[in-house]
């Protein structure tokens, strides 16, 4: 059985330019562990641990476990978006507000 898992953690570490011990040190484990997770798929990752690769790659869990899904949907894309706008202070999501707002005006 393909390790789609680790398929999708390789694809888009690398898209995003991101090292194998990079990508460890972001979600705190080591390279070792991200390799084995990449290659051989025999490592089953906590939530937590999932949740922080998910995020470091700028996706889902949904999108990492979801053997059905072999692209980021729209629907990923907003999740991600989201959870990144959530994570800004009150006053920058004002501003990004604005610029949405100004841009929806304009159309």
């Amino acid at each position: 059985m393909a390790n789609l898992l680790g398929s999708k953690i390789k694809k888009l570490r690398k898209a995003k330019g991101l090292t194998l011990e990079r990508l460890a040190e972001m979600v705190g484990s080591g390279k070792s562990y991200i390799w084995e997770l990449e290659n051989r798929g025999v490592k089953r990752p906590s939530a937590e641990k999932l949740a922080a690769i998910a995020r470091a790659l700028d996706t889902t869990t949904d999108y990492l476990v979801d053997n059905g899904m072999t692209e980021p949907t729209d629907e990923v894309r907003k999740a991600v978006f989201f959870r990144k706008f959530e994570g800004l202070s009150p006053e920058d999501q004002r501003k990004i507000e604005d610029i949405v707002d100004a841009w929806s005006r304009k159309q």
